[in-house]
């Protein structure tokens, strides 16, 4: 099984995302990462989906995906040259003992801090999900309290577009 990053661009219409996930469900296929959001275009919306699966798996669901009305375009860009983000907020427990180590972590990551509280902070981090990976170990020994992230968002680098078939 492999990691596979789908942009999958849909009409920008109330319940499309519950189809499509619902379509992964009832396969017993997991989403690893789930991404939405309008376009250039306000009638288009992409979804930016990591999947595990085999090729075999990915193209019955890519098949099935195919199917639903909303759809209109579904590209694999796994293979693709392209830049890659992602959104972290993470909470850490933070005192006097561990406060400067934890800045210093910070900094080292360009992350920044958006809310200080008395025992934690806040950490902001945005970049690839190896990035965010690392980051949430090296602040693991400090005790994270709450860790939310955005999934990733994925776009071909250069001329080369992701875009739904003309009208």
């Amino acid at each position: 099984m492999k990691q596979h990053t789908l942009a999958v661009l849909v009409k920008n219409r109330p319940g499309v995302l519950a189809r499509i996930a619902g379509l992964y469900s009832r396969r017993g296929f997991n989403i690893e990462s789930l991404t939405v959001g309008r376009t250039e275009d306000p009638r288009v919306s992409r979804i930016t989906m990591v999947v595990e699966a085999d090729e075999m798996t990915l193209e019955q669901i890519t098949k099935q995906l195919h199917k639903l009305i909303d759809v209109l375009k579904i590209s694999d860009i796994t293979h693709e040259d392209m830049v890659e983000r992602e959104l972290a907020l993470i909470k850490v427990n933070a005192d006097k003992n561990n406060r400067s180590d934890i800045l210093q972590i910070v900094g080292i990551f360009r992350a920044q801090i958006v809310d200080v509280g008395e025992k934690s902070v806040i950490i902001e981090v945005t970049g690839s999900t190896h990035k965010i990976d690392a980051m949430v170990n090296l602040l693991a020994p400090a005790g994270i309290r709450e860790l939310v992230r955005t999934g990733k968002v994925a776009m071909i680098r250069g001329n080369k577009a992701v875009k739904p078939p003309l009208d």
